[in-house]
């Protein structure tokens, strides 16, 4: 079970239909993206690394994307969150 952080219930939005990518870490921690349209049309984006036992590591939200599609973001957002965890965790979860 993850404990989300406070930006993540900012962006949530039960009315905006939303792509998810989970992937979990050698350390065991977890990597959560999703990314949407506004019903502006805009590309939103949110990452998460959350910890073995679910506490909030780090998370971003990103809400405007400008000139990206979803995918696009979506594997921006795993190359940030594999940088972050790399930098910050050194392997350790």
């Amino acid at each position: 079970m993850r404990n989300r952080g406070q930006v993540y219930w900012e962006w949530a939005n039960p009315e905006l239909h939303f792509r998810n990518q989970d992937e979990r870490l050698p350390c065991g921690s977890l990597i959560n993206i999703q990314a949407r349209i506004s019903k502006e049309g805009v590309t939103q984006l949110f990452f998460g690394i959350y910890g073995v036992k679910g506490l909030a590591l780090h998370e971003e939200y990103h809400p405007a994307c400008e000139g990206q599609t979803i995918s696009t973001a979506m594997a921006w957002a795993r190359q940030r969150a594999l940088q972050w965890a790399a930098e910050t965790m050194s392997g350790t979860g």
